[in-house]
């Protein structure tokens, strides 16, 4: 059935969020409800979708596999860090009360004990330690009930999300991928299918596989905020900026209209990186200004990431050193959310000529990157060290220290490769092997920086920086015809109304040539 709100409406508008069908032992009264729940489960609407399990329960306290429901709500987005205390205290009450009711079926109390399997040893087990195990109970619960489609997708989801950013194989991706793309014959209008199979395919070498899903899941559920931004990812990956832009307008639109702030500043963060990457400058300036309209943003790291993302990146995106090395600091308590601010500061201090002050923000990119090493947040720790790395790298450049600090540089972008960027970001603030690339031009070695820019595009196809480092490089070597595809690609890609330097630049030599 397709799945939609009690009054059928939102602002006016008949709900759409895909078509779901879940077997369940419950009333009758309640399955169109408890099917709308399991779609925003699957759309990621987590405050509308607690609410509606919880209706499904106060209209049917029997209905055992709706408990399942909120703990899973409760545990969020998989590529996250996880629920906070009072949702994890919440989802163990909710899977208590469900296992004191006792479902009807032997599947739907398995569909509970899964669930419980993340939530065993809170706290003191990490998030992707819970996760692999709620993971490994769905493969299980998947294999047990063959016929069941709804665990299949659920068992895809959780095989993706625990994916290594480490493993270039992308083994448990490509195991969810094939899952789901068996699903969707069978279920094309289904929102988890075209979802989920945009976060399988979210990596470089294979995001081209993601762009049927990414084409059609916003029309499958354009009134869930999250459905119409995700198609993003994949637009980003392959440096679709228009598209990207325009679904991203439409999530923030809907999510500010259904009160949704972290899903609203999430979209806006995409879209002012695809903005920037146009060189349209004044309208990612906008962007960012209207986040004072946004409202506060909730206790998770999205909005706050996305915020300090959107700080940082403006400048660097630009190359205003001195204007990056003015970024407010954030008082969030996610210490790799404070240390993008002090990236940002240190590298355009550094590359503005402020050694001492570059020195201070290195430092502290240190301090950051140490301490999520000890909270054993490797992923984050290491993130953080790359951006230590090339601060420190500028730092010693800024001293004229050339060879230590094309050395550390050359480490820092090695170290970023053995991973994959974060689902919470567009990209990384400024791709390492980019800034290698700046450093080995500027250091009067074109040959050289070109390599490493066409290295940085086959991870990040069509940024702005690189193509023009790319170009820019290819001239200096004396490679005119690179040097020309290059620019060509940079001023088709940014329209006429690019008025940036760089395509100033670019112009000229396609002109002159």
């Amino acid at each position: 059935m397709t799945a939609s709100r009690a009054d059928g409406e939102v602002s006016g508008i008949a709900e759409k969020l895909g078509k779901v069908s879940f077997a369940n032992s419950c009333d009758g009264a309640v399955q169109a409800t408890l099917e709308r729940s399991v779609a925003l489960l699957h759309s990621f609407w987590w405050d509308e979708g607690r609410k509606a399990f919880q209706q499904v329960i106060d209209q049917d306290p029997t209905c055992a596999i709706a408990t399942w429901g909120i703990a899973s709500i409760d545990l969020g987005n998989p590529f996250a860090a996880g629920p906070s205390p009072a949702q994890a205290k919440d989802a163990q009450e909710a899977i208590a009360r469900g296992r004191s009711v006792a479902a009807k079926t032997d599947r739907e109390n398995a569909y509970i004990a899964a669930i419980a399997s993340y939530y065993d040893g809170y706290p003191a087990k990490s998030h992707g330690v819970r996760l692999k195990a709620l993971s490994d109970a769905f493969e299980a619960l998947a294999a047990r009930f063959p016929d069941d489609d709804e665990a299949q997708l659920f068992e895809a989801i959780y095989l993706v999300g625990t994916q290594p950013p480490t493993d270039k194989t992308f083994a448990r991706t490509l195991k969810g991928a094939g899952i789901l793309e068996a699903q969707y014959l069978k279920h094309p209008e289904h929102p988890g299918v075209s979802h989920y199979l945009i976060h399988a395919y979210d990596y470089p070498p294979i995001a081209k596989e993601g762009l049927p899903a990414a084409r059609r899941y916003a029309g499958l559920a354009p009134s869930a905020p999250h459905a119409l931004h995700m198609p993003s990812h994949i637009f980003t990956r392959v440096g679709a900026w228009q598209e990207s832009i325009a679904t991203n307008q439409r999530a923030v639109a809907v999510a500010k209209s259904e009160n949704v702030v972290d899903e609203q500043l999430h979209s806006m963060d995409y879209m002012v990186y695809a903005e920037l990457q146009l060189a349209r400058d004044a309208d990612a300036h906008d962007v960012i200004a209207s986040i004072a309209q946004t409202g506060k943003p909730s206790a998770s790291r999205t909005g706050p990431f996305a915020i300090a993302e959107m700080f940082a990146r403006y400048p660097l995106e630009r190359g205003d050193w001195r204007e990056a090395a003015q970024v407010p600091l954030s008082d969030s308590a996610i210490p790799y959310v404070r240390a993008m601010p002090v990236y940002a500061r240190a590298l355009g201090a550094a590359r503005s000529g402020n050694v001492a002050a570059a020195e201070s923000d290195t430092q502290e990119l240190e301090r950051i990157a140490d301490a999520l090493k000890k909270a054993k947040d490797t992923y984050w720790g290491t993130e953080v060290e790359v951006q230590y790395l090339s601060a420190a790298a500028w730092t010693e450049y800024a001293k004229g220290n050339l060879d230590n600090a094309l050395k550390v540089m050359r480490g820092a972008a090695d170290l970023e490769d053995s991973s994959e960027k974060s689902a919470a970001t567009p990209g990384r603030l400024v791709p390492a092997r980019e800034l290698l690339g700046d450093m080995l031009r500027d250091n009067g070695n074109p040959a050289a920086a070109m390599k490493e820019y066409e290295a940085s595009l086959s991870r990040d196809p069509r940024r702005f920086r690189s193509l023009f480092g790319a170009g820019q490089a290819a001239a200096a070597a004396g490679n005119s015809d690179s040097a020309r595809a290059y620019y060509s690609q940079l001023v088709d890609m940014t329209g006429p109304d690019g008025i940036r330097p760089e395509l100033t630049a670019a112009r000229a030599f396609l002109a002159s040539k």
